[in-house]
């Protein structure tokens, strides 16, 4: 799998004549994202605001465009399909936007996806940026986005746009923000991006936003150990006050042991080497402390 994007990333947005599809297509094609095209069943042929030609299926528009990567909007009963579609198509990378896919038909997906080598971001998720390329692929509001040093990995598409409004007010620019999703079930997990994060020499540093539920922290902290790397890492888990057993905000935001709570992977986190990150106004500042250290 890659999570490389630029400016030669060509992506085919699947629902671009929906509302929510085509509002997006075009702002990531105003941040400077190349949309090749959009795929909608039924309106081949079309032209998209009069310029990005709309297919039947994922495989024409890809035959037609040479594009590598699909950007999905279908509503949740239609997104395993559009995934698998574009799996199938040969696609690259799929980033799911959607919300609300059944986790049963995740668990099936995630596996294909895996076999075939394809990066699946999401679903429920913003989507990726990398402002030193102009390529936004997803639904994060571009403005507040400065090119940088700082990678950005987070469950929550709100928490995201949060830190990197915080790191631009502050000069402290971004080498990649993924939201990776907040779901159970999701096709890349914080491992995945923090290892990409590592091995990049455009970022030196990196923030990860993780919250309660499940154990996504606590593996990710595990890996971290077992890299011992040296690139200073601030992190913040949200959803300390939640009672257990009630779901906030995400559906994978649900405690439901002692290894989901907040307490259990800050220290894990902490174990790991990571700078904890006290409340979510405090991001910017903490990781200036560690980039300065």
């Amino acid at each position: 799998m890659t999570l490389k994007i630029d400016r030669n990333t060509k992506v085919i947005v699947q629902g671009i004549t929906g509302k929510e599809g085509g509002f997006h297509a075009l702002k990531c094609q105003e941040y400077g994202t190349q949309i090749v095209g959009g795929v909608t069943p039924g309106k081949g042929g079309e032209l998209f605001n009069k310029s990005i030609p709309v297919f039947n299926s994922v495989i024409e528009a890809k035959d037609t465009t040479d594009a590598n990567t699909s950007l999905i909007f279908v509503p949740a009963p239609f997104a395993p399909d559009a995934i698998l579609e574009s799996i199938d198509s040969g696609i690259e990378t799929v980033i799911c936007i959607t919300e609300g896919v059944p986790v049963n038909e995740m668990i099936k997906i995630h596996k294909v996806a895996k076999d075939q080598g394809v990066t699946l971001i999401g679903p429920n998720c913003p989507g990726v940026i990398n402002p030193k390329e102009e390529c936004k692929i997803g639904i994060m509001p571009g403005d507040i986005f400065m090119p940088g040093n700082v990678g950005v990995v987070s469950r929550s598409g709100t928490l995201t746009y949060e830190a990197v409004d915080q790191l631009s007010k502050r000069g402290i620019g971004q080498s990649l923000c993924i939201g990776i999703g907040g779901d159970p079930i999701v096709g890349t997990s914080f491992i995945d991006v923090l290892d990409y994060f590592i091995s990049d020499d455009l970022t030196q540093s990196i923030v990860f936003i993780g919250e309660i539920g499940g154990i996504k922290e606590q593996e990710a902290a595990e890996f971290l150990k077992s890299v011992n790397t040296t690139k200073p890492i601030a992190a913040l888990i949200v959803g300390a006050s939640a009672p257990k057993g009630k779901r906030m905000g995400h559906a994978g935001a649900v405690i439901s042991g002692e290894y989901g709570k907040a307490e259990s992977k800050i220290n894990s986190l902490k174990d790991a080497g990571c700078h904890i990150i006290p409340h979510p106004g405090k991001i910017a500042e903490t990781v200036e402390k560690i980039i300065n250290l």
